[in-house]
């Protein structure tokens, strides 16, 4: 349906005009958290502004100053990004969604990162995360604690983290199609990998879909950090 593809395609448009005129924050330079009743920008900073890189909403002039902040201390705990940024009112390192690091937000972020073409960041994200799944036994929790990796040797369990859970689960195999760049194009399976230099090297066999079966790899390059 041409013209009704033609609608959406304008509404998508308008909405992404209205949003970036109406959440943008001038003096931080990110998004907000939301609009209050009045109209007015709650200006804390959250995870949510990775969400917005995964959904394609973000102009991409405002893109690197995204990118920045996710990588940045206070967002950025070492092992994932916090779904509150250290500083804010409310910022709680074992807080549930205050500070804590939620493996499955990250996947979505560094997609995110990945569909902006901010690689590098993408794979510091997914590196941390997977660090962390083996202090897990390889099952990642809910979530857990946003302490700076520097200070413990291990992420900080949560204590009341489900696990297994069914969306964390999903957690590692968005980071592998990040890290290989994998992407259904037609009847085909494109691969574009970009992985950090702590990853060496990434195969996948006998990936299904509508290209039949195939494979990926990708491999680590030096100056990929």
């Amino acid at each position: 349906d041409p013209a009704y593809a033609d609608r959406l395609e304008r509404e998508a448009a308008d909405l992404k005009e209205r949003f970036n005129r109406d959440f943008w924050i001038s003096d931080g330079e990110y998004y907000a958290l939301a609009l209050d009743g009045d109209g007015r920008q709650v200006d804390a900073l959250s995870s949510n502004i990775g969400h917005l890189l995964w959904s394609g909403i973000v102009d991409e002039s405002r893109a690197p100053k995204i990118a920045e902040h996710l990588l940045g201390p206070r967002l950025f705990s070492g092992w994932g990004v916090r779904t509150l940024a250290q500083g804010e009112g409310r910022y709680n390192p074992i807080g549930y969604h205050v500070g804590t690091v939620w493996p499955f937000d990250n996947s979505f972020i560094a997609w995110g990162l990945r569909r902006y073409g901010f690689h590098q960041e993408a794979g510091r994200i997914a590196e941390g995360i997977i660090d962390a799944a083996e202090h897990f036994d390889g099952r990642l929790p809910e979530a857990f604690g946003g302490y700076e990796r520097t200070l413990t040797r291990y992420p900080v369990l949560y204590p009341t983290a489900c696990s297994p859970q069914a969306w964390s689960t999903g957690t590692p195999l968005l980071l592998l199609r990040t890290m290989l760049g994998m992407e259904p194009r037609g009847e085909h399976l494109v691969a574009r990998p970009a992985v950090p230099a702590g990853m060496g090297r990434i195969e996948l066999l006998d990936i299904p879909g509508r290209w039949g079966r195939a494979g990926a790899l990708g491999r680590a390059h030096p100056e990929r950090r």
